[in-house]
């Protein structure tokens, strides 16, 4: 197998578990910033990496769109 293969196959796999472990962490702190939402004038509750966590799930997924149509551009 090529490497392109291997490099879009192991991207896609690492970057879903890695997704898939923070998932429940980031579902944690959503729930607690709604909770204390009236506080948030305080700034003890960041969310910072909420947002950062949104934006590398969205930067994953086109970078695997991209290297799957790559991928198929090259093989096809």
């Amino acid at each position: 197998m090529d490497l392109l293969l291997w490099i879009t196959v192991g991207f896609i796999v690492i970057g879903f578990v890695v997704l898939a472990s923070m998932k429940k962490s980031m579902e944690r702190k959503v729930a607690l910033i709604i909770e204390n939402e009236e506080s948030m004038e305080s700034k003890q509750i960041s969310t910072k990496p909420v947002v950062w966590w949104i934006v590398g799930a969205t930067v994953w997924g086109l970078v695997s769109m991209f290297l799957i149509v790559r991928s198929f551009s090259v093989y096809m």
